[in-house]
């Protein structure tokens, strides 16, 4: 498949499909955001992170900081955290860059702001990422990291064909909902309560834990 420009779509979006289609059709195609403390903490981890002009140097490794990238396969456009340039002996599944001479291997770190999730929702934005800068460079990139702002530890993702293949999947999927410009329905779950979009997409359940609710319901059942 192939997708021109006016059909691109968010790559950061991918990881809230995986999550829950409706809150990713609430906000990328009813066009509705809410912040609570989990999305203001993880904007401020990416707003120090998110630095186009910062170059770090450890060692031999030099670090980019958010890099513009695209997929026409996938359809998905974004910004990569940190692109790690790792030396190379060889033109293999290497890139090279104008500000420094010889020949580099791209490793990509998404940067989180909790621990790690019970699925995969982490590992195909990593993936997508990955993804992208291999149609961009035509390179092979095997292996890319997360890092946990929380935990402060680094979890290196293999890109293996079973994710890349979930990654495609998900691409599809975000395209046909998109396009049908319909938001899925609503389904109850246990993560519907760390949701910033739950009041939108859900009144009712907040509605259900407020005190006033239950104060009602109390004078109900007396006075019945």
């Amino acid at each position: 498949m192939y997708y021109n420009d006016d059909q691109m779509l968010m790559l950061s979006g991918i990881q809230h499909y995986m999550f829950c289609p409706r809150q990713w059709a609430l906000i990328h195609i009813e066009q509705q955001w809410n912040d609570n403390r989990l999305t203001a903490e993880g904007e401020l981890l990416h707003k120090n992170v998110d630095d186009p002009a910062y170059r770090q140097k450890n060692g031999d490794t030099i670090t980019l900081r958010a890099v513009h990238i695209a997929s026409h396969t996938l359809g998905l456009y974004g910004i990569c955290d940190a692109i790690e340039l790792i030396p190379s002996e060889t033109q293999v599944d290497s890139i090279t860059h104008p500000r420094y001479p010889g020949f580099w291997k791209p490793y990509p770190v998404e940067y989180k702001r909790g621990h790690r999730k019970p699925d995969e929702r982490d590992e195909v934005q990593l993936a997508a990422q990955v993804i992208c800068l291999e149609e961009m460079y035509g390179i092979n990139i095997p292996e890319a990291a997360l890092f946990y702002h929380e935990t402060r530890h680094r979890e290196v993702v293999q890109i293996d064909v079973p994710l890349r293949q979930l990654t495609c999947e998900l691409s599809e999927a975000m395209h046909r909902t998109f396009e049908g410009g319909f938001t899925p329905r609503a389904e109850e779950k246990r993560s519907c309560r760390s949701c910033s979009l739950i009041d939108i997409c859900e009144p009712e359940l907040t509605k259900k834990t407020s005190v006033a609710y239950y104060l009602k319901k109390s004078f109900d059942e007396e006075t019945a």
